[in-house]
């Protein structure tokens, strides 16, 4: 497992660290919430439903919207599969909003409990449709995340990291590039609400790549609420 761990690691964070020196970063704060249901359906089935307005431009106006659903079946006590759909929305000051559809299937795998604290992957697939292009996108997203209670015996307050890389699989008229698209890297904490329901605070860094030697590092303070029934 800890070979696992760190194979997938590398494979996340090796395009950002070989991207050229000289390339041009464009820098910005932003504030990302995200509100998350969750829970079964009957028997084996699940679901989760988000919400996440995303501020940028220094948190001062809506850089996105996003909406996304999924239905999804236990395959075992450790692994669930699911099927799901993403509604995004894209502001553009003085022109028409650029809206994405998103068709993507997800498998996330629980994979023990590693030194005290417990470690599970998500892994998803994505067909994108844009209205500024005719074309299909395809990316793959991997995500590693880890938590640990700072109090032994307790949930109530975890240490939280994760890291997800994005891979985009083809060329598209809209812009989406083959190749390594973006990282995301988070740090902070889980805090325990009420039942199953938690709050996730912290720092999140996203490095998307925009082709043509340019990149884009995002500064984001991420608060996310995971209401579980």
């Amino acid at each position: 497992m800890r070979r696992f761990l760190a194979c997938s690691l590398a494979v996340a964070v090796f395009p950002a660290l070989a991207a050229p020196a000289a390339a041009e970063t464009r820098e910005d704060e932003q504030v990302w919430v995200n509100l998350t249901a969750m829970g079964p359906i009957a028997g084996d089935a699940v679901y989760f439903a988000e919400v996440q307005p995303r501020m940028g431009d220094g948190a001062s106006r809506l850089d996105q919207l996003l909406l996304r659903g999924a239905i999804g079946l236990k395959l075992s006590p450790a692994v669930t599969l699911y099927q799901g759909y993403a509604h995004i929305v894209v502001p553009v000051d003085g022109g028409r909003d650029v809206n994405e559809e998103r068709s993507f299937q997800q498998l996330g795998w629980f994979m023990g409990k590693p030194w005290g604290g417990e470690l599970s992957s998500r892994t998803r697939l994505e067909q994108r449709w844009r209205s500024d292009g005719g074309d299909t996108g395809w990316r793959l997203r991997e995500m590693l995340r880890y938590e640990k209670p700072l109090k032994p015996g307790t949930n109530t307050v975890n240490a939280l990291v994760y890291a997800e890389g994005f891979l985009a699989l083809n060329d598209t008229d809209w812009g989406a590039r083959g190749g390594f698209d973006q990282l995301r890297s988070f740090v902070g904490v889980e805090l325990g609400v009420k039942d199953a329901t938690t709050v996730e605070l912290g720092y999140l860094n996203q490095v998307i790549d925009q082709t043509r030697g340019r990149t884009r590092m995002n500064h984001v303070a991420s608060v996310s609420l995971f209401f579980r029934h």
